[in-house]
């Protein structure tokens, strides 16, 4: 583990390993990855990050915060890591910022799984935000966080595993971003419109999309999918906006063998 830029970074798996990053979504941290990593550990040289503005990052964000500002960060990293080119993992808005690398900075990236990403935010997912940050600015950060694992996960897991997520309201309470940060990265996501240049793609792209999404319908993934230069593949399956989580098994049966 170390700092490089101000970002917080971890690293697993062979030193000497293909280089694959795996970046977080809108909670931005390292730790969310801990059902998947031995799946992807064995051959490769696994990097963790904090998002800049999260967990063990810098808290600062820069103004008027954009994805390409997260790209940004992300090619900071690398470099100061000495990788000139990398596969990624990313998760939501972890594979917004892959995609916009590979759109800015084609050579730095081998390989992108996008889980439950898009490529221009779909008016769902801006409706689910407004009422997440109604919630945050009415209610509180309590009433925030007993709300989000209704976008994140599946009732039925939910209800299966309620002690577990009553124990984690309390460390994300204790761990939260601040409102500020979480309002400028939501709205850099809602910003974000690469529809029009998905032509200009030539990285292979895998698509993993949860059809029981309560965040980002699956139909963004879909859209993806085919407009490439090649085309990227699509994988559905199920478990909600955090299939990584709730199927880690399956999850990690498609990501480990696209990452061999």
């Amino acid at each position: 583990m170390g700092e490089i830029a101000g970002l917080y970074y971890e690293e697993h798996g062979p030193a000497d390993g293909q280089p694959l990053i795996l970046s977080a979504g809108l909670g931005g941290s390292a730790g969310y990855w801990a059902p998947n990593l031995r799946a992807v550990t064995e051959r490769n040289r696994v990097i963790l990050y904090d998002h800049r503005g999260t967990g063990r990052s810098d808290r600062t964000l820069p103004p008027s915060l954009t994805v390409d500002h997260m790209a940004d960060d992300l090619l900071m990293l690398m470099d100061g890591l000495g990788i000139p080119r990398a596969s990624l993992i990313g998760h939501a808005a972890g594979g917004i910022i892959g995609l916009a690398i590979a759109l800015r900075h084609p050579e730095r990236v081998d390989r992108l799984t996008i889980v439950n990403g898009f490529a221009k935010a779909d008016p769902h997912f801006i409706r689910c935000m407004e009422t997440r940050l109604a919630l945050l600015r009415g209610c509180g950060l309590e009433a925030f966080v007993r709300a989000q694992p209704l976008f994140l996960y599946p009732a039925r897991w939910i209800s299966e595993h309620w002690d577990r997520l009553q124990a984690e309201e309390a460390d994300y309470i204790a761990h939260f971003q601040g409102r500020a940060n979480i309002e400028a990265r939501i709205a850099a996501l809602a910003a974000f419109d690469v529809e029009d240049r998905l032509d200009r793609i030539a990285t292979a792209i895998l698509l993993i999309a949860a059809q029981d999404d309560m965040l980002v319908p699956d139909l963004c993934s879909q859209r993806i999918a085919g407009a490439g230069q090649p085309p990227a593949s699509l994988v559905s399956m199920t478990g909600g906006h955090a299939c990584n989580i709730t199927e880690a098994a399956i999850f990690n049966e498609i990501a480990g063998a696209w990452h061999s």
